[in-house]
């Protein structure tokens, strides 16, 4: 059973904003933290973005200041907002918990299981 639905994506013009929407099978308060991930195609997962249940976010660092990620309770529905979108963010976004909304830990922590992904492609 699929445990989280990843949507949103699709094609932009670099400098463009795309938001992505993450709707998990439970609830986010049972999860410590919820993040925002990215691979690329031949390159490995990498955790863009994590929020903790207190509203605390991380970023890595080339997402700082261009990203914003958010979390809605009551949808309990998690958002990526991305500004300033560079052609190196083109990747497939997934969206997980993890154990701790400060970057460092959160990936070492990834708790759930993956969904499919939303695609992000980001033109020059």
């Amino acid at each position: 059973q699929v445990q989280l639905v990843e949507s949103g994506g699709g094609l932009v013009q670099a400098g463009g904003s795309l938001r992505l929407s993450c709707v998990p099978s439970g609830s986010l308060f049972s999860r410590p933290a919820m993040a925002w991930y990215r691979q690329g195609p031949g390159k490995e997962r990498e955790l863009v973005a994590v929020i903790g249940t207190s509203g605390s976010t991380d970023y890595v660092d080339h997402a700082k200041g261009r990203f914003t990620i958010s979390r809605d309770n009551v949808k309990n529905t998690v958002y990526l907002q991305m500004n300033s979108l560079k052609p190196d963010d083109t990747a497939v976004y997934y969206c997980n918990s993890c154990g701790s909304s400060r970057y460092l830990f959160c990936s070492r922590t990834t708790l759930g299981s993956w969904g499919q992904g939303t695609q992000v492609t980001v033109s020059s």
